[in-house]
This record gives C-alpha cells, structure tokens and sequence, in this order.
C-alpha cells in the first residue's frame, strides 16, 4: 500500500519509512551489516552504503511505489543522502499511475523514397529535407511523466539558426571546436546543428555523473577540451560551475554559454561556406583502452557512413526507430539521430536515464510507436531479462522490429539467446537480432549482417584457439569457445585480416583487423603520432583481433586486451564473464588483464574483483572460488586474485571496463586504495588551475614582448630598405636589397620561411602571369624573397597616392590598377598585356583584397585575360601562415611559420582550326578555374563564395 504523503505526515514518520527501505535492500544485497546497523540520514549511498547504479535504481524505484510518488528523474543521479531524499519526497508529485508513463503513438507521416543524395554536408542535409517537407514530423522526444515534444524538420533548422547566430555574435568562427555538454532535449538538436550551422566544430561530451567523480572527469575533458582548442562550451545552467573549472584549466576556452543564452541574439545567422572535406565534428573515444583521442570525421565521411548504413540495412522513411542512446555518443548521435534524419526516418528519442530508471520503458517506446528498427549497447539487454519482471510488460508487442542491433561493447552469445528466448513470447523474432560492429574511427559503422537473417554464432576448439589463433569448429561445447558474427562489410569499404608484418591472413586465422572506405577517419585531432600508429598504407588499424568466414567477421578480443602468457593467449572478456558468477563478486566489476614479468619473459595474469565483504574467511573463500574457475576456464592459475571494495574497477561513460587503466592502478600499487575528499579533489583542481592561470599570464607576456619586438625590428629594417631603394638606381640592386632584408627579418624574428616547387621556375624562360592567394600585408613581402625572378607587383590605384608605399612600390616596378571603375579596368588589363608582352613576369593577387577569416575569396578575371591574350602561362603561387602572423585589422604580429608553394604552370589553351568557337575569354575563365583548384588545395582554407560568374578585375 502506498504512504499517503500529505501535510499532516510528520517528518520523523517518513524518515523512519525512509530508512526502512534503505535496509531491506542492504539485508537483500548483503550489504556490510556494520553501515546498516549504523545507518543515518547523512549516510551517503555512494561511500557507506555503497550502491552501485542499478541498486540505486531499484532503491529509488520502490520509494516511489511506497510513498506513491513520482521522483524527478535527475533525482537518481545528484541525491547523495538519505536526508536530500527526504527533501525530494516532501516536494515531488503524487504518483498517478503504477506504470511507467507510456508514450504517445507516433504521427502518422507520408512514405518519402527521395533522400538527400546529392548533399555534401550536413547543414545540406537538413536544409534539403526543410525545403522537401518542411512540417514533417523528425523525432519524438519523450520526456518524464509522458509529455511528449514533437520536432519537425522546419523547426529544428529555425532552432539551429537562432544558436548559430549566438554563437556568431559570440565570436565563434569557421572550425573552431565548440564542445556540448548538454543531456539528450530538444536543446541538444538545436545546439549540434546550430554549431555546424555557424561554421564550427561540434565536441560532444558529457556532464559528471556525481559529485565524488568530480576531479576525474574535469581532469579527462579537460584534456579533451585542451587537445580539440574548444573557444566555447554549451551546457546547461546548473553545470556552469564546472564549466568554469574547466575553463581555468583550458587555455582556449573563452566563452562558457547556455543554449537560451545563445537564443537572446538579435543578429541575424550567416551560413558560412562548408565543403565535403571540412571537420563536421570530433568524437572522442571512450578510452576503454587508454587516453581519449579525438577522431576526426568530416562531413564526407558522415554521410558517406550514414548512405552505407542505409544500404545495408535498407533503411527508408517507413522505418521508425527508438533510441535511448546518448547523444555524446557515436551509436546514438549518428546510428540513431543523423541516419534516421538522412532517411526521413521517424525517431522516438529518450534520456539513457529514463532507460537505466526503467528498462520497460524502452520496450513501451517500441511497441507504442511500432517501431522497426532500435539499438543498444549488450548490457542493455541483460539489463532488461534482469530488471523487467513479466507484469510490467503485459500486453507488449515487439513483433514490429525487423533490426534490433547489439553493438558498442562486445557481443556475448548468451545474451543474444537469453534476449530471444525471453521476449519470443511477446513477438520478437530472432531475425531481428543483429550483431554489429564499428568503431569511431570509421564513423560508427563498419560491418552488419544480411538484412533478412539475426545472429549467426561459431563455436571453435578453446585449446587448438589459444595455441595457434585457428578458429577450429568444435562439437563439444565443455571445450569450446564461442564468438558471434558481426556479418560483412558496409558497401564501399573493405576490411581484411593481416598478421603482424601485415600480410593477409586466410581464412578463420586470427589476426589484426584493418579496414578501409569513404567514412574512415583522416587521423586523431592534434596528435600526429597516434594518427601515426592507426596506419598501415592505406589501411586503418582497428585495434581488434578478428578473424574471417564466408566474407563475415568475428571479432575475438581487443589487442592490448589479450593476455599472452605461458605462450598461450587468453581472452580477458572470457575470464571476467565466468568470474562475474562467483558468490560475493559483484556482476560486472571485474578487470582481467595482463602485466609485464620481466623476470620470466611473460604475463602474468591479474584479476581484479569488487566485492563487499569484509570478513578474512569470506575473502579467502572467494579467492580459491576464482582460481579454480580460471584454472577450469583456460587451463592456467591466475598469477594473482585481487579482491577490493567498490568502485574500484574503473569504467568508461559506456559502461566499459578500462583495463588498461586498471593495470596501471596495479602496478603502481593504488589498487584499492580510497578515493580522495570532495575538498581534496577540489583543492587539486584551484592549485593546477593556478598554474593553468600562471602559464596563460605568462604565455600572454610572451605574446606582447614578440610584438613590440617585431615592430621594433620592422621599423629599423623597414625605414632602412625603403631609404635604400629609394637612393639606388639599379632596379636589380634594389631587388637584391629587399630580398636580404626580408631574410633578415625572418632570421632575427626566428620566423621560419620554407618554399617548395621554386625549382620549376628555372625552366619558364618566357614571362608568365604568377598568380597568388592574399592573406595579409606581409604576401608581397614574401613572394619577393621567394621568386628567383623579377616581376611586377599589379597593386591597386589607392596605394599610388600614398607617399612612402606609393613612392616604393614605383620603384620596384609596380603598375596600378583602378578596381572599381569598370571601363579604366578594361583599359588596365590592356596595361598588364602590354607588360607582359614587353618580356617581363607579373604578379596578381585575384582576390583582389585580403579577410581576417581565413577562405579563399572570388578571382577577379584581368590577370587570367591578359595571360590568353599574350598567350603567356599562368603560375599559381601559395602562401600558408601569413594570416595567422598579421591578420586583417589588426597590427599585433605573432609567431608563426610561413610556406610557399609555387605550383604548375598552367598554359592557355591553344586555338587550331577545329577549336577556333574557343574565345579568349573562355581561355581565361579556364585558367582561373585551374589556378584556383590549385591554390585552393594548396592552402588548406575554405572557400569563400567562389561563383562561376566571372568578376572582371
């Protein structure tokens, strides 16, 4: 019977109730008897009592029922004692039903078999489905209590606007990294798009989970926010406090905002160029396996992940698919979201804390929206047979599922056949069960089963296994291993099975997996020497161990994961399942891993198991427990069983054990070890965030000290070569002036010059028209010391007038040009023909004007119809690292590299008889096109609003 919660309850009823419950589930978890027997209203559930997540949603689950509530659902994660729960209960609302609060069934919505093909961004994506059909219906967000929020596609492209022009109001500019700690609201969608929209670099992360994991996971996204530069942070209001922990400790990180913060602009959004091959966002892996790395992913790889996807498993705009995943995450943001908004296919989207509070729920979504196709991680699977009793799910129909893939963390078999055996009853077929496998280096998904056949399981000799690494098919399930199909590639990429010197290895031998295709990332973000290792030629390490049959692949362990010891390999995920059933060791807190033995040349084998007991005799118990069943399990004692209190096998946000981590822990001697104090982890935090704020000071010192310096050295080297080509009347000594006194500057400011492709100019006897891009006042400066060959600068009329630039550019042989009266235009491309004619080179910069934003403007078409009417080449020149030393509006130089590349010279099309409907101006357009794709792919910026019309000077 539900407590009736109203004014006249006296608190001291409801704490004893309270703490009541508390017991009950400790006696049924065996919880120490010591912290029941001394349990109070402070006892804090994470240090005392130690609940882990799913004892934390059950304790929650049955105060609901017996006080006839309904909780809030961040109560579940930021309630850290009896007491603050107390406070929850006197506040919350009166349960109105039993059941979890079920969604509402989806609109109904046409079939649509177009899809945005010809996109080549995301922004395109989504502009293309609100042009198509605007009021569609994209997704379902269903929130706490049922109160379901419907998002077309109009909206979320208006939504994504209004943050896009507060971030550009804000500053943000083109791929700049921008990170979203935001949870899973229709904020988030907004937020995602509105960075890609804005021209920046999404970051997904995720907020802390409590408080005593504080100094962990602001020190780990710190150093995520440090590696991808981020200059923003979008999150909500209550987690700004933290964001300004991580701002002191992030150099970059200059604004800390929330999305309604971002919606008060009152400018007006501006959609900067996007190409196929910019950044469309980083993804950071979990660092199951060792520090996160950011994946880069460009919106080419997105797109060409999501087509692929979709082919695979014949995804359309019928499909419906339920998701709980979170959206920090690869499998939800771009398997879920971004392939069901490509498709058109409706999404029915909840939080992962709406799942963990009620597995039901997920289930509900699925037979309430009748959906086709859903996904999740293999806990989750376990969670459901484990957490889901029959009378929650009366009536449930999951017969509508025709794709319910397993993938993110290894696939155990048995969960596969438990899940299928439990829920046939209420319609599920085996078919839909799909085993997938991907990584975030190949955008998420690499390989999925046939579309009309579920899971395919190999079971193989263990013994010959282990020695030879042949997966030999065994009839004797006692001396058998099993691995589950992930099916074949996605169309377009490959994947094949190599050995250590990476010759390809036959069939069913284990090897390294490496893959290759259009969604494979170009490397790790700001870390050359681990995009270094992901390589192999053209090929991409996955980091798995695999091996092949018929064309499919069965993944078999992780390769730091695998332990070799004694000359035999052993499989950590294998260990620490069997382990996981051992009394008194709690279910999936157990690390099986490796660590060096340089004494006897091999591993040894460590396995690390939480439990709560505390008796000696109970320890002792559980230690022989385990090693009779690895012994059992892979024919060898473990070299050392470790048993400590909660909490300390670490994992990562998915729910991963960290290995790696954990034999660092061991090896160092911290394993279970107590966790420092919230004042502690915070005092940490304010003394590294002082030295952060003392490096910042002192960077910026350094900063202003090369400025002054520089401009010291520009005036005194400037005032003394503009003087001396001024009194010099040879034009060849006032080039040989100005070229030393360039590599002086360069050798006084340190400032590293590099040329590439000059040697080609030795061979152009003839004039030519040199062609370059425009960054900043010092291009002139550079192509002079870069040119073996003398040229005349085309500059514009204004500078004439100017008396020191007017009267030096005259004497080194500059011509002047008039930009904006179209008729003395014409007149002045006559001039530079005439130039050329003359025998000598000149050199244009087409833009015409230079931009403190990085891009490649319009060519302007004089320099390109001179060159086809004297029938000269034109050779494009490159400059990297000008804009970045001396930008537009400002006169603050700073340290940087500088690079020039000299690039093919590209001749006019010659006019036979066959070919004379070919005009002069349609030569020069030609030329312009190809020096622009040169340049263009020479300096690595974006393009700014190149347009087939031509401008004309």
């Amino acid at each position: 019977m539900a407590y009736p919660l109203n004014e006249n309850n006296r608190i001291e009823e409801q704490a004893d109730i309270l703490l009541e419950i508390v017991r009950t589930l400790g006696h049924e978890l065996k919880l120490n008897p010591n912290s029941l027997e001394a349990l109070h209203l402070d006892s804090s559930f994470d240090r005392d009592l130690v609940l882990d997540s799913l004892a934390r949603m059950e304790f929650f689950d049955r105060v609901e029922r017996r006080f006839g509530i309904s909780l809030p659902e961040r109560v579940f994660t930021t309630v850290e004692t009896p007491r603050e729960l107390l406070r929850e209960i006197g506040s919350a609302k009166v349960r109105i039903q039993a059941s979890p609060a079920r969604s509402k069934a989806k609109p109904a919505v046409d079939y649509t078999q177009a899809a945005p093909h010809t996109a080549k961004t995301l922004v395109e994506m989504l502009q293309w489905h609100t042009n198509a059909h605007p009021d569609r219906p994209h997704l379902k967000l269903i929130n706490e209590g049922g109160d379901d929020e419907l998002l077309s596609y109009s909206e979320l492209q208006a939504g994504a606007e209004k943050v896009a022009a507060g971030l550009q109001d804000h500053g943000i500019q083109s791929q700049q990294a921008v990170a979203i700690m935001l949870p899973t609201s229709k904020d988030y969608f907004f937020t995602f798009f509105g960075v890609l929209i804005a021209g920046g670099i999404p970051v997904p992360i995720y907020p802390p989970a409590r408080l005593n994991q504080l100094e962990d996971h602001l020190l780990r996204h710190g150093k995520i926010l440090d590696n991808c530069q981020a200059v923003a942070l979008v999150t909500v209001s209550e987690a700004i406090a933290v964001g300004r922990l991580l701002k002191s400790k992030v150099v970059s990180l200059k604004q800390i905002v929330t999305p309604d913060n971002l919606r008060r602009s009152d400018k007006n959004v501006f959609y900067p160029p996007l190409s196929a091959d910019d950044i469309a966002f980083l993804q950071y892996t979990s660092g199951s396996t060792g520090q996160p790395k950011g994946v880069v992913l460009t919106h080419k790889n997105l797109l060409a992940n999501i087509r692929a996807m979709g082919e695979a498993n014949a995804v359309n705009s019928k499909d419906v698919f339920v998701s709980w995943l979170p959206l920090y995450h690869d499998m939800g943001l771009i398997g879920a979201w971004l392939g069901s908004l490509y498709y058109a296919a409706f999404l029915v989207i909840m939080s992962p804390l709406s799942f963990l509070a009620k597995p039901s729920r997920w289930l509900w979504a699925v037979n309430d929206n009748r959906a086709t196709l859903t996904a999740a991680p293999n806990f989750a699977y376990e969670l459901c047979q484990k957490r889901i009793p029959d009378e929650a799910i009366h009536g449930l129909r999951l017969d509508s599922l025709r794709a319910i893939f397993n993938g993110a963390e290894p696939v155990k078999p048995v969960t596969l056949e438990r899940f299928c055996d439990r829920f046939a009853v209420y319609g599920l077929s085996p078919k839909a069960m799909k085993p997938v496998y991907g990584l975030a280096e190949c955008s998420v998904g690499l390989a999925f089963p046939p579309v009309d056949r579920g899971a395919v399981i190999d079971q193989i000799q263990r013994e010959s296994f282990s020695f030879t690494g042949f997966a030999a098919v065994s009839d004797d399930p006692a001396k058998a291993i099993r691995f589950v199909s992930c099916g074949r590639p996605v169309p377009g990429h490959e994947i094949r099975i190599v050995d250590n010197n990476s010759r390809e290895l036959p069939e069913r031998q284990q090897g390294r997996l490496q893959f290759r295709g259009p969604s494979a990332t170009s490397g790790y973000f700001r870390n050359p020497e681990a995009t270094q290792k992901l390589y192999d030629g053209d090929w991409l390490d996955s980091g798995d161990l695999a091996y092949e049959v018929n064309g499919e692949i069965y993944i078999t362990s992780r390769v730091k994961d695998l332990i070799i010891h004694a000359g035999r390999n052993i499989y950590p995920h294998e260990i620490e399942e069997a382990v996981n059933g051992v009394a008194g060791v709690r279910k999936g807190c157990v690390a099986v891993f490796g660590s060096a033995n340089p004494d006897s040349g091999t591993e040894r084998l460590i396995v690390l198991a939480e439990t709560r007991k505390t008796d000696s005799s109970e320890f002792e118990a559980i230690r022989v427990d385990i090693s009779r069943i690895v012994t059992n399990l892979v024919g060898t004692r473990p070299d050392e069983v470790i048993l400590a209190p909660p909490y300390t096998v670490l994992k990562t946000s998915s729910g991963k054990v960290r290995r790696s981590t954990c034999r660092e822990l061991y090896e160092q001697g911290l394993i279970g070890k107590d966790p420092k104090p919230i004042w502690q982890q915070i005092a940490t935090l304010v003394l590294s965030s002082g030295w952060s704020s003392l490096f910042r000071v002192l960077k910026g010192l350094k900063s202003y000290l090369f400025a002054g310096y520089a401009w010291l050295v520009i005036l005194l080297i400037g005032l003394v070569t503009w003087f001396s080509c001024i009194v010099t009347p040879s034009m060849d000594w006032r080039w040989k002036i100005m070229r030393r006194a360039i590599r002086l500057f360069a050798s006084v400011t340190k400032t590293p010059l590099a040329i590439r492709g000059v040697e080609s100019l030795s061979k152009q006897s003839q004039p030519c028209v040199f062609v370059c891009n425009h960054s900043s006042y010092l291009d002139g400066l550079i192509i002079i010391w870069a040119l073996p060959k003398k040229f005349s600068f085309i500059a514009k009329s204004e500078l004439a007038s100017q008396f020191m630039a007017g009267t030096f550019l005259r004497r080194i042989g500059t011509l002047f040009v008039d930009r904006i009266d179209k008729q003395r235009s014409t007149l002045d491309t006559d001039k530079i023909t005439e130039v050329v004619n003359g025998g000598r080179s000149v050199m244009v910069f087409p833009e015409g004007t230079f931009t403190r934003m990085p891009g490649l403007l319009p060519f302007r078409m004089g320099a390109f119809v001179a060159a086809a009417e004297a029938d000269v080449p034109v050779v494009p020149i490159t400059l990297r690292g000008t804009r970045t030393i001396l930008r537009s509006g400002s006169w603050y130089p700073r340290h940087g590299t500088i690079s020039v590349t000299v690039g093919q010279a590209i001749y006019p099309t010659k006019r036979t008889q066959s070919q004379r409907e070919i005009s002069t101006w349609d030569i020069a357009v030609g030329l312009r096109d190809e020096s622009r794709t040169q340049i263009l792919t020479a300096c690595g910026e974006p393009d700014l609003g190149y347009e087939k019309a031509p401008i004309i000077l």
